[in-house]
């Protein structure tokens, strides 16, 4: 086995390497750009290098710095992790030059499946079933044209040298054609340097199943099951589970054929993963390999009772698989969500700033969190915001589900938004728990998944306001230096009259006040024209147990000086702010008169003028940040008086864009 091994990643799945080489005894080696100076992964390795400045171009895809870093450690071999150079050709050639043994498929290989195009005819030629399409090399936009309308409608752009679902294009018509190619050219372009497209007929409703295979250098491919992963949201997964709920035990083996024949179809060594996409009646065709660890690996993992990343680093080093496709055993259900730093309320805008508070579930045999931050770390801009994966495993699939809603309920983000809200609600929305998604559902229900701008109900109130009572009572009693003293009662009682305290809470821009009298968890409730009696009411620092108006109910709610964070009957969570009673003021003298960058970014495309006249909705510029491309929209109709930006611009959050005359 190798001594040292040097992790060309960062973040999580860096973390989720150097676990595992610490328990095989292996030395680790991370490197660093400018922003991750103070990043978990440079803390846990056993060494650390800096490789340059913050954006990616200038660190984590420089293949020649981390090399030479390899070099000059005396690391062994190299693990690309995933994402970055985990899939470049380029690098895994120069690692073998360098003498370095590359943690992953061998240089063919990784160039066999890296177009889309390309791998699908090789996957023809084995038999292996595909989507009627285009993937060949004329890309001569009018003759992509044709063959769209030889092909038939819907169809999908995908860029060939893409992965991710970055710059896809569904295309319902003719018409729409010309605008969809020129966006996902774009988008290819940018990201992956190939704008080459291939075309596909779009299944109505299907379902994202994938298998993981692995390959030794003696000749043997198997696969450990199926992951699916049709919850998604702009093609990005969502949610992986395993077993798959659709899949039948023939399913199951035939696909898992087909994935085994596309790894022996490019001779593949180490992991890898097959995708398929999957007809409602059953129907599947090959989409494409990832020649990588994948980020839902995890739950693999957890059903099979195997170390994927041990995998890879002993079939690295020559050794031959451990077990024979015979042999491999799938026991109970694995579910996988990720946690990012992202505001679902307002089209899942990629957040960014400091983990003021990260709380989330105890690790245990049945839950697991791979993670690349802890409280306190900072979500930049430059990477993707992915705070941690978070996985459970039970013996079925109710169970697991259940298990998720748990864990879920006792994760707090604060700091960047997050997206824990919208996982709650998915993981108990009928479609997910009776196994019905498809890969769009979310795409066209995305309003039953998002809590939007709704206020609190008069219920949620009530009790936010009872736990933030207890804690305040429970905190003036702490701090009191004589207990016994009446001047340490924290129960507002005036000379006089009866004692009435104010807590004021606000979600968003809702903003109420509740009046209460009483102490000690007995008391009247007053928010508008509601009211409310609350007695008996105990808080244990983590649930709230009462009678409301004689009606006894339990709920979840952690409590401070600035917040209260409660799920209600239904399980949906809300946070509330604790603000001042007698001071609040908002104010949208700009509310309409300009438009902002929501985040820092690089303007990709201005689409307006001084002096346009534009209707409202009307798409002025396109904004490039954290990997993906937002589109930035007229407030209302009216005159442009200036564009504030150019295409190439590097902006900084809240700069002003456009400003609109009065």
């Amino acid at each position: 086995m190798f001594d040292k091994v040097l992790i060309a990643n960062r973040g999580e799945i860096a973390c989720r390497v150097i676990r595992t080489c610490r328990r095989l005894g292996i030395h680790t080696v991370a490197v660093y750009s400018e922003a991750d100076r103070d990043a978990q992964h440079v803390r846990q390795a056993d060494e650390a290098w800096p490789i340059g400045g913050a954006r990616p171009d200038e660190s984590y895809l420089r293949g020649d710095a981390i090399i030479a870093v390899a070099k000059r450690t005396g690391a062994q071999a190299i693990h690309p992790g995933y994402g970055f150079l985990s899939e470049n050709t380029g690098f895994a050639r120069a690692c073998i030059e360098a003498g370095i043994t590359f943690i992953g498929p061998d240089p063919g290989s990784i160039e066999a499946m890296g177009s889309k195009a390309a791998a699908k005819q090789l996957m023809a030629k084995h038999g292996v079933p595909l989507v009627p399409g285009y993937s060949g090399d004329n890309q001569d936009n009018a003759f992509l044209a044709g063959q769209a309308h030889a092909i038939g409608y819907p169809l999908i752009l995908k860029p060939s040298a893409g992965g991710g679902g970055k710059g896809m294009q569904i295309v319902h018509d003719d018409a729409e054609f010309p605008d969809a190619l020129a966006a996902a050219q774009r988008v290819a372009r940018a990201s992956f340097v190939d704008a080459s497209m291939l075309l596909e007929r779009y299944i109505e409703h299907p379902r994202h199943i994938e298998f993981q295979v692995f390959g030794d250098r003696h000749g043997h491919v198997i696969h450990l099951d199926e992951r699916e992963c049709s919850a998604q949201r702009r093609y990005q997964k969502v949610l992986e589970e395993t077993p798959s709920p659709f899949l039948d035990d023939e399913r199951r083996a035939a696909m898992g054929a087909a994935a085994v024949a596309a790894a022996k179809a490019v001779d593949y060594v180490g992991a890898g993963t097959v995708e398929f996409i999957v007809g409602p009646e059953g129907d599947f065709h090959f989409m494409e390999m990832n020649t990588r660890l994948q980020v839902e690996h995890p739950v693999t993992e957890m059903t099979h009772g195997i170390d994927l990343v041990e995998w890879q680093l002993r079939i690295a080093d020559g050794e031959p698989l451990q077990l024979t496709q015979d042999q491999v055993r799938s026991q109970g259900h694995s579910i996988e969500v990720r946690l990012y730093a992202e505001d679902p309320d307002h089209g899942f805008l990629p957040g960014s700033g400091k983990l003021t508070r990260l709380h989330l579930p105890q690790a245990s045999s049945h839950v697991r969190l791979d993670g690349g931050v802890v409280e306190g770390d900072t979500v930049t801009i430059f990477y993707d915001p992915m705070i941690a994966k978070l996985i459970v495993w039970a013996a079925d699939r109710p169970q697991a589900l259940q298990r998720m809603r748990e864990a879920l309920s006792a994760c707090e983000i604060a700091g960047p938004k997050s997206n824990v809200a919208f996982l709650e609600r998915l993981v108990r929305h009928p479609v997910v728990t009776e196994g019905r998604i498809d890969t769009g559902y979310l795409d066209r229900h995305l309003d039953k998944f998002v809590a939007g701008d709704a206020p609190p109900e008069t219920s949620v109130l009530f009790a936010a306001a009872a736990a933030a009572l207890l804690h305040d009572e429970r905190r003036v009693a702490g701090d009191a230096a004589d207990p016994r003293s009446p001047w340490n009662a924290n129960d507002a009682w005036r000379v006089g009259h009866a004692g009435k305290r104010i807590v004021a809470l606000a979600a968003g821009e809702h903003r109420r006040e509740v009046e209460a009298h009483g102490h000690a968890g007995d008391y009247a409730l007053q928010c508008g024209d509601a009211g409310c009696r609350v007695e008996g009411a105990r808080w244990d620092g983590h649930a709230l147990s009462a009678r409301f108006d004689g009606e006894a109910r339990r709920c979840r709610v952690l409590a401070d000086a600035s917040r209260v964070l409660l799920h209600d009957a239904d399980g949906h969570r809300w946070r509330l702010e604790r603000v001042p009673a007698f001071a609040w003021q908002t104010s949208d003298a700009d509310a309409g008169s300009q438009v902002t960058a929501p985040m820092p970014g690089r303007i990709v495309l201005v689409k307006a003028a001084d002096g346009d006249e534009v209707e409202a909705g009307a798409e002025l510029l396109v904004m490039e940040a954290m990997k993906m491309e937002l589109s930035l929209k007229a407030p209302r109709a009216g005159t442009i008086a200036e564009i504030a930006a150019v295409a190439g611009d590097f902006v900084e959050a809240d700069a002003v864009l456009v400003r609109f005359a009065e």
